[in-house]
């Protein structure tokens, strides 16, 4: 019979208990190591206590998730207000790239400025265009100089390269210019290479003028300059206006036909100039008629 009570029984004391299960862990190494049967004895495991180790992460899947969803506020407002910068600078990025576009063709237009009054001997007037037809085929432009600035009717435009049109309707304050490839509009040119005088009409496309009846044996390549011959009191003589693209020669027909470029940005500019218009000179205008406004 048994006198000492269960409550104050002592095992084995903690030394041999450590022992123990010492050698019993060396034991279990080392069949692990050697025997490899416990892996099997793990996935066995781990598949059991899967729906139990998922219910142990709800508590943290949940946590993280609302801390994800109340950052995804931070990162939209972040993401909004970055968008604002980036627009406010691409906004003033264009107007940069604008202002540095104008104030170039500005410089450019005050040495073509110089150049046209010592060698034309005439005046030129910086203007702005107003407006710009929707009408694909209008071939008009409206300009912030009118009569009020003194400008007349039959002026010359131009830009820093060469001849956009001529002014056909005047207002006080503005003024609507026929541009250089209206169907309806001609100049009078001359070949630089060898001095033949003709006449360049518009075709109503912006990259193309035409030499109009001039026989197929005509002294004319491809690539000649036209300039501005004087002739008429419009256009002061010897301002680029074309150059020859291609050159057609039928044999059976009478005419040649001549396409050429113009080589002033008639749809490209913000700034022009308005030249005051020349005297005709007497000995040429027996051989080509003046042009009038707006006609062949």
């Amino acid at each position: 019979m048994e006198t000492v009570p269960r409550f104050f029984r002592h095992g084995p004391g903690p030394f041999t208990r450590l022992f123990v299960f010492t050698l019993l862990s060396c034991l279990l190494i080392a069949e692990d190591t050697r025997f490899k049967y416990f892996p099997q004895l793990r996935q066995t495991i781990g598949v059991i206590i899967f729906p139990l180790q998922k219910i142990a992460y709800i508590p943290a899947t949940i946590y993280d998730q609302i801390g994800e969803f109340i950052a995804s506020f931070h990162l939209l407002e972040e993401n909004e207000k970055l968008r604002r910068i980036y627009l406010g600078n691409r906004e003033q990025l264009l107007k940069l790239h604008t202002l540095e576009a104008e104030n170039a063709q500005l410089r450019r237009l005050l040495g073509a400025v110089q150049k046209i009054e010592l060698t034309t001997k005439t005046k030129a007037v910086l203007a702005e265009i107003l407006a710009t037809p929707r009408d694909p085929f209008s071939h008009k432009i409206t300009l912030n100089k009118g009569s009020m600035q003194h400008i007349q009717l039959g002026q010359a435009v131009i830009d820093e390269k060469g001849i956009v049109g001529q002014i056909t309707q005047l207002y006080p304050w503005s003024s609507e210019v026929t541009l250089l490839t209206d169907k309806d509009h001609s100049v009078p040119v001359q070949v630089v290479r060898n001095r033949l005088r003709s006449v360049v009409s518009g075709t109503g496309k912006n990259d193309e003028l035409e030499l109009r009846y001039l026989s197929v044996n005509t002294d004319i390549q491809q690539g000649d300059l036209l300039v501005t011959s004087g002739i008429g009191g419009v256009y002061p003589r010897g301002i680029p206006v074309a150059t020859v693209l291609r050159i057609e020669r039928d044999p059976t027909g009478d005419f040649a036909q001549i396409i050429s470029t113009p080589v002033a940005g008639v749809d490209r500019n913000r700034q022009v100039l308005i030249l005051s218009l020349v005297q005709p000179e007497s000995h040429d205008t027996q051989e080509i008629p003046a042009i009038e406004p707006g006609k062949n």
